[in-house]
């Protein structure tokens, strides 16, 4: 910490900004690992169960009404509202091109943009991990080249020239902003990839359950049983 402030206060305004770039990249990052593993906690038991709690109602409408205190990333329950409203929706006139078509049609395309809904949900943030991951080593680095030039541009004006007593500390102040960036960058490479396995597995479960639906509710039965 201490080489790092010493950096920071003399360097220049390329280095500032450079540890500023990486502070904001790392609190960006942190925000959505921890946003991610409040949407994910269960994994793909969560949704698991609210399948199943789908499955084990009477109706659709008893649910729905099950789901929407149990599926609190609101990952199952879009589907099922869908549902819903297909059913609920009166099937005479034709008011938009999204209202043609078949019942089958229809719940398709209802379910298909829950679906999509719900991965959106799920990919968020992802795109902002892998940047990080990627790019903080070299922002990093940028600031290690950077501080080095600094330094040694500010030793060449001293008097006695060259000795390794005056390089060997500006230029390990500066390698603190390689550290900086890999310390930014690991952790935004292991949350993506952890998340990347866990929407994986949700998206195939999501995916299975969309199919089952419209498997079953496309002849377009009541949702009271």
């Amino acid at each position: 910490m201490n080489a790092l402030q010493a950096l920071l206060l003399e360097g220049d305004g390329v280095s500032r900004a450079v540890a500023a770039l990486l502070l904001a990249m790392s609190v960006a990052s942190w925000v959505v690992i921890l946003w991610k593993a409040w949407l994910l906690r269960g994994g793909t038991r969560s949704v698991l169960r609210s399948i199943a709690a789908f499955w084990q109602a009477p109706s659709v409408d008893e649910a729905a009404g099950r789901l929407a205190g149990f599926d609190r990333a609101l990952l199952v329950l879009p589907a099922v509202q869908a549902l819903r409203q297909q059913q609920s929706a009166p099937a005479a006139g034709r008011a938009s091109l999204a209202s043609g078509g078949d019942s089958v049609q229809r719940l398709t395309r209802a379910l298909r943009e829950a679906l999509h809904a719900a991965l959106r949900r799920l990919q968020g943030g992802q795109i902002l991990l892998a940047t990080v991951g990627a790019t903080a080593p070299f922002v990093g680095l940028l600031g290690t080249v950077w501080g080095i030039h600094h330094a040694l541009a500010s030793i060449s004006t001293q008097a006695g020239g060259f000795t390794i007593d005056k390089v060997a500390g500006p230029v390990g102040e500066a390698l603190i902003m390689t550290a900086f960036g890999l310390a930014v960058a690991i952790p935004a490479v292991l949350a993506y990839n952890v998340f990347g396995r866990l929407i994986g597995r949700i998206e195939a479960e999501l995916e299975g359950f969309a199919h089952d639906l419209l498997a079953r509710f496309a002849g377009g039965e009541p949702s009271a049983g």
